[in-house]
């Protein structure tokens, strides 16, 4: 049992921080071309590494931060990265036979399949339902969503 409560606790700290994850950001500043990360919120947008407090209050005055608020398109992205995690996770047999060690047929057969099914669903609804959040440590060729300084 206590491996089952550690394994648990382990799989429930990864699929956290697949929702944490989710609702993280990157803008680039249009004055200083520093790039900023930070967690997107209900009103607005969350920076993370504001190098000093003068740096704080210049940005605070942005509405192109109240842009990068949350919308129901997070949420759907989240919920279906932490259930493809999931399914991952248990799709691994050192995990099925940790919280299933005396499974039906039907169980391993479940557990066998349900991975194809989740990724070609999770697939569709991402490939349909794209979104614009580049995330903490996201690196590409294409430019970022630069924001615009007060003061320029």
């Amino acid at each position: 049992t206590s491996n089952q409560w550690l394994t648990t606790a382990l799989v429930a700290v990864l699929a956290s921080a697949c929702l944490f994850f989710s609702f993280t950001d990157s803008v680039v500043g249009r004055r200083d071309g520093k790039l900023y990360y930070g967690f997107a919120t209900l009103r607005g947008f969350n920076v993370f590494n504001f190098s000093s407090e003068e740096e704080k209050q210049e940005w605070n005055d942005l509405d192109q931060f109240r842009r990068l608020c949350l919308q129901p398109l997070d949420f759907m992205h989240a919920f279906f990265t932490a259930v493809v995690f999931l399914i991952m996770a248990f799709s691994d047999v050192g995990l099925q036979n940790c919280f299933f060690p005396d499974g039906s047929r039907n169980t391993q057969q479940l557990l066998k399949n349900l991975p194809l099914g989740m990724a070609f669903l999770s697939s569709f609804v991402f490939i349909i339902f794209p979104t614009k959040r580049k995330g903490i440590g996201f690196n590409d060729t294409t430019p970022r969503q630069k924001v615009v300084h007060p003061l320029n």
